[in-house]
């Protein structure tokens, strides 16, 4: 496989031509609830008016279509107060009602996302607008093995129709192909059962436009997908790309791939590639401050974030780029991003793998914050802690010695913030090592063990010992 990717990555020359560089490229040719721990605030934010009508999009080559190169991701709605996380439907429909009304129209939920309910709060915001304003992708999400079975699986795609009050599916995936046991996986739950062939008949039938797969994990399943491309035609695929996964996802994470390698079998194939995670989970708009400074200090008038959106979106194969904007200033932020983009300059790219290998210095733990992990049955707040580690590491507030000048501030911050982010019963001691989250992690991390590493740390600092 090592030979394989090294053998297929594109060298810089193909790299560049891809990307369009050194040709102009205007906007005519280019044409997963959450609480809000990585919202824009502060100098890290774009300043500027919200353009209007500017949107920068693509064209679906199978359908004609223009799709707005920002994707909606609606894994992350805003929610309303209270220990059951109710999604706040006021508030989502003023995010569509602004995402629509300039220029947004992809709209990418689940059956799995906020808890099973973002499905329905998303037909609530879109039912509010006629049919054709608007594309709106949903997935397969049978993760669980009782949900495995062919009735099921069925039970489950009809279901997403009702919730999201539609008589056809624009973008239908098979959700996360790769994650758990790879390939005896992707056979349970979408092969053996005849679900794939179903659905292929569905996209024959009209009730789904396109028909594609999200892909984490295992590399053999995507490369066995791609390889039957001639029997399934997809016609879109979604994948994990973003300035560090490009050349650095095996360092992130071993088991993931290069991005450069996945987009580069995606355009060989012309299959337009949709973007997740282009900000690695929110990390990419919150990085070590002294990086910060520097991206800051090359485009003073834009976020950090545009950074990485600029970068997922620079590549001609994008069909769009996703975001899971659960405030208005992430979506404003992103509006001044693509409308319209401004595409990376061969210097710009040069600048960003400079920037990925400083972050790589960096050891943040890969958790993405998808809560595919949730809920755990010891009743841990698996995301918040691992965040919480992210975060101070990234600000700089990781206790290190007891003689560095800083430790006294930085174990406090670490402490008292751990405590504000996660109450106390939801913390990483309450970890028994069950095992049950690891297998629903796209990132594969090694939760039991982080969560031990964490809980001996916070020990550590509670007792002022020496690292």
């Amino acid at each position: 496989m090592e030979e394989k990717n090294k053998k297929n990555q594109i060298d810089r020359r193909e790299f560049l031509k891809r990307l369009g560089i050194g040709a102009a490229v205007s906007t005519v040719a280019l044409t997963g609830c959450n609480s809000g721990k990585n919202s824009v605030s502060g100098d890290r934010s774009a300043l500027g008016d919200i353009p209007v009508d500017r949107m920068t999009f693509r064209t679906n080559p199978k359908t004609g279509e223009k799709v707005s190169l920002l994707g909606y991701g609606c894994m992350r709605w805003p929610t309303l107060p209270g220990g059951d996380e109710p999604i706040d439907q006021e508030t989502v429909n003023r995010l569509v009602d602004f995402a629509i009304g300039h220029g947004v129209n992809y709209f990418d939920t689940s059956p799995a996302y906020c808890k099973g309910r973002s499905e329905r709060a998303t037909g609530i915001a879109l039912k509010r607008y006629p049919r054709d304003k608007f594309f709106i992708a949903t997935k397969l999400s049978n993760f669980a093995p009782s949900t495995w079975t062919r009735e099921e699986s069925l039970k489950m795609y009809h279901n997403s129709f009702r919730e999201l009050q539609v008589d056809y599916i624009d973008y239908m995936l098979l959700h996360g192909v790769g994650m758990g046991n790879g390939m005896a996986e992707l056979e349970a739950r979408y092969i053996d059962n005849g679900i794939l062939d179903f659905l292929m008949t569905e996209r024959e039938a009209g009730r789904i436009r396109n028909l594609g797969f999200s892909y984490h994990g295992d590399i053999r399943v995507f490369d066995y997908l791609l390889s039957q491309h001639e029997k399934y035609k997809w016609d879109f695929v979604q994948i994990q790309l973003n300035y560090v996964d490009w050349k650095h996802a095996k360092e992130v994470n071993t088991r993931n791939t290069d991005a450069e390698y996945l987009y580069g079998e995606l355009a060989k194939l012309n299959i337009p590639a949709v973007i997740m995670e282009p900000l690695l989970g929110g990390r990419l708009s919150n990085v070590h401050d002294h990086i910060a400074a520097k991206l800051k200090q090359r485009r003073p008038d834009e976020s950090v974030a545009s950074w990485a959106f600029r970068f997922a979106g620079s590549f001609p194969g994008v069909l769009t780029v996703l975001s899971g904007m659960t405030y208005m200033e992430h979506l404003q932020d992103n509006l001044r991003t693509f409308a319209p983009l401004d595409p990376l300059t061969e210097a710009d790219m040069e600048f960003l793998e400079e920037t990925a290998q400083a972050l790589l210095r960096y050891p943040t733990i890969p958790c993405n914050d998808c809560k595919y992990c949730m809920p755990c049955p010891y009743g841990l707040d698996i995301p918040g802690i691992l965040l919480h580690f992210n975060k101070c590491i990234n600000e700089g507030n990781m206790p290190s010695s007891a003689q560095d000048a800083g430790y006294r501030k930085a174990r406090r911050a670490f402490l008292v913030g751990y405590d504000r982010s996660v109450p106390r019963l939801r913390q990483a001691d309450h970890c028994i090592g069950c095992n049950q989250c690891v297998h629903h992690c796209p990132q594969n991390i090694r939760i039991p063990e982080e969560m031990q590493r964490i809980d001996r740390f916070v020990e550590d600092l509670k007792q002022g010992r020496e690292f």
